[in-house]
């Protein structure tokens, strides 16, 4: 009888050893997945970040009304009532919901179209790409690759050298000037 208890109480003590251990993996395993390669405007350098993930109340709480809803819920501004679809200073263009650089004034082009338009990001790791089938139609949708803020979307019909247009909502943006 006695044996059996103190095998018993060896095997509780196991069993109790490789549940504690087994979230601490968990964890290390998510921070190295939740960390990413951008490039830094200021530093002029690519830097690891580490990706932002909070819930929808925490959003709620930073962001206002309408920002929550153009980069949570994936919404749209209406053509011409953003505030940099004319706006011409020289600087950068940060995500509103984590601050990390997407596009330069210098890419910035008028596409007639009454919302913010570039033909590249600052670097291809700043923002991220989805399918988006919304709406009856098939279009490609870009998003902050840090915090996944929905941006705007992506067209074939840009300038040169890329000949792309990155539509992008002003309300998503917030411009830092040089």
């Amino acid at each position: 009888m006695k044996r059996l208890t103190i095998f018993g109480l060896f095997l509780l003590f196991l069993i109790i050893s490789a549940c504690q251990e087994a979230p601490q993996r968990a964890t290390e395993e998510t921070k190295k997945a939740e960390t990413i390669k951008v490039f830094d405007v200021e530093k002029d350098a690519y830097i690891e970040v580490t990706k932002v993930v909070k819930t929808k109340a925490r959003w709620k709480k930073l962001l206002s009304a309408a920002e929550y809803k153009i980069t949570r819920k994936r919404g749209t501004e209406r053509p011409y009532s953003g505030a940099y679809h004319n706006y011409k200073k020289p600087g950068t263009y940060r995500c509103v919901a984590c601050g990390q650089d997407l596009f330069s004034s210098e890419t910035k082009f008028d596409s007639g179209t009454g919302w913010p338009s570039f033909y590249e990001p600052i670097a291809p790791e700043n923002v991220g790409t989805e399918i988006d089938k919304s709406l009856f139609m098939t279009r490609v949708e870009v998003h902050c690759s840090r915090c996944g803020a929905h941006l705007g979307h992506i067209f074939d019909d840009g300038p040169k050298p890329t000949g792309k247009r990155y539509c992008i909502n002003s309300v998503a943006l917030k411009h830092v000037g040089k």
